[in-house]
């Protein structure tokens, strides 16, 4: 999983973030109007040929349909995701009003979004403050035996897809979740998502039928948050990789060797705007994604041996679901098996 033995820098803990930064070229962190929008244009006539598909494939091949669709709506996110971060465009209007149309056909709040990812990338794999596929201690598991157990034990296990849509539900609809200086913005954007789907749902029901609806929306919709949930899962989450206690956790270190980088199929990462190259994301979110790939290879020529990279597989993934479950501050991760095993004991 090592990516190279011969980089030319030591990792220690007087290294900090600006450290490996300065290693990555200037052109990395180049803002690429043209770039941008190209990619705008790819995601949306990647889109469009997926909803044009629906309509005229026959039964048996929808499937395919909805996969085509639900990827290339993946890659409207990472359109919204660079605006996010600030990466997309130097106006912070045009990086606004651009995530919020890439999340529109999401159903998916950009402001609400922005604030907790931006916390998620402060506290990267940080217990008590990371926000993504954070793992439940064995008290947190046992204080939540019944319902909240129960949906933790599916999405660590064989239902880990829909763990996306469980942090879109549960994260971005609730102002009250934001410090207050924030929940201005976070109103608007799920009020102006709510508003979107009031008019948007009920005219495609209208035009199309239910069936039309669950063809159009929910199909790619799944789809879209299948990917969102397998590619934030597996950014952070192997079972040699360890989330940190506050008092041990350390910026450069953690950012660097706990975020994976993972090949996946080519029309994927062409789709998604390679939204897998994220370790140097995590080094700086300033990177625009059509640089990503340019940073990785520095950060590989000179940090290469403390990055972690793997291939996507299903295989992969039942690893994942079969050994991640439960924090361990001395092996990463305990089993189900093995909590259960211990209270019975």
């Amino acid at each position: 999983m090592v990516a190279i033995q011969n980089s030319s820098h030591t990792l220690t803990p007087e290294t900090t973030l600006r450290d490996i930064i300065k290693t990555i070229p200037a052109e990395c962190f180049e803002k690429k109007p043209l770039r941008a929008w190209l990619s705008v244009l790819f995601s949306v006539a990647a889109a469009a040929l997926g909803y044009a598909s629906i309509t005229f494939s026959p039964w048996y091949l929808l499937p395919f349909a909805w996969i085509l669709t639900g990827t290339a709506l993946t890659g409207f996110f990472v359109i919204g995701h660079d605006c996010g971060h600030r990466s997309f465009s130097n106006k912070i209007w045009v990086n606004d009003l651009v995530g919020h149309i890439a999340f529109l056909p999401l159903i998916f709040p950009f402001h609400g979004w922005r604030f907790k990812h931006d916390h998620h990338h402060l506290h990267t794999n940080k217990m008590g403050e990371d926000n993504a596929w954070y793992p439940f201690t064995v008290a947190e598991y046992e204080q939540g035996k019944g319902l909240i157990s129960n949906v933790y034990r599916m999405i660590r296990t064989r239902f880990w897809w829909i763990g996306s849509i469980l942090h879109w539900a549960n994260l971005h609809f609730d102002a009250s979740l934001y410090p207050e200086r924030q929940q201005k913005q976070v109103k608007f954007s799920y009020r102006l998502v709510i508003a979107f789907a009031l008019i948007v749902f009920p005219v495609l029901i209208y035009t199309t039928g239910l069936m039309g609806f669950v063809s159009y929306f929910v199909m790619p919709w799944l789809v879209y948050h299948f990917w969102m949930s397998t590619f934030t899962i597996v950014h952070h989450t192997m079972p040699d990789i360890q989330f940190k206690e506050k008092d041990k956790w350390h910026a450069a270190t953690d950012q660097l060797t706990g975020t994976v980088h993972c090949d996946y199929p080519v029309w994927v990462e062409w789709l998604c705007h390679d939204i897998n190259v994220h370790v140097p994301h995590h080094v700086s979110t300033g990177i625009p994604a059509y640089n990503l790939r340019l940073a990785h290879k520095s950060l590989d020529e000179n940090w290469g041996k403390y990055m972690y990279k793997t291939k996507f597989s299903w295989e992969l993934m039942k690893d994942i679901g079969d050994r991640c479950h439960i924090y361990d501050s001395e092996k990463c991760y305990k089993t189900f098996a093995e909590v259960d095993a211990s209270n019975k004991a």
